[in-house]
């Protein structure tokens, strides 16, 4: 949570360089898409910061809380993934590389399994109203670390973009699949 107001600051660092850049030099083709995916890429990592503040903050209201180290382990393993995706579509940015980046949907669909697999957990936890209430928090942490795998698709899509000049989305959110409607085979 301390490192919150230093995210903030470099986020808006960023984004009025950015904002001064274009004022000043009006890039166009490639400088452009660079300074683009720059501004979104800078967006999608202060809403991940964003997302880990919020993880710290129900971390500590559930402190003394009795726990369930099933939910527990697959957090951890959560938290592995999506630090491995933000790492990765960083490094697919600074390399341009496509095919690295369109790996990140395969990444990310382990974690929204996990975040499926915690859900399915937390509704089995049973009467204790002090772990219901737990399980309850830790719901809001798996969909933080769920959407932290999304940002994280989101900033490989801009390397896709300033490499190609197209933007697409790598997915398609409008058909999800069977296996993401819960109807797995």
């Amino acid at each position: 949570m301390a490192f919150d107001d230093d995210v903030d600051q470099a986020y808006q660092r960023i984004e009025q360089g950015i904002h001064a850049l274009l004022a000043r030099q009006t890039p166009v083709a490639g400088d452009l898409r660079l300074v683009l995916a720059m501004l979104h890429i800078n967006l999608h990592l202060e809403r991940a910061a964003d997302y880990c503040v919020t993880i710290a903050k129900l971390t500590k209201l559930v402190a003394e809380n009795e726990s369930d180290e099933a939910l527990l382990s697959a957090f951890e393993e959560m938290g592995s993934r999506a630090e491995e995706m933000i790492r990765l579509a960083l490094e697919s940015f600074h390399q341009r590389d496509v095919g690295r980046a369109e790996s990140l949907v395969d990444l990310d669909e382990l974690i929204d399994r996990g975040n499926r697999r915690v859900v399915e957990r937390v509704l089995d936890l049973g009467p204790d109203r002090s772990l219901r209430e737990w399980g309850l928090r830790m719901l809001i942490v798996s969909r933080c670390l769920e959407r932290i795998g999304d940002h994280a698709v989101d900033i490989g899509e801009q390397t896709a973009y300033l490499v190609t000049a197209e933007f697409r989305e790598f997915t398609d959110a409008s058909h999800p699949s069977e296996e993401r409607l819960g109807e797995t085979k």
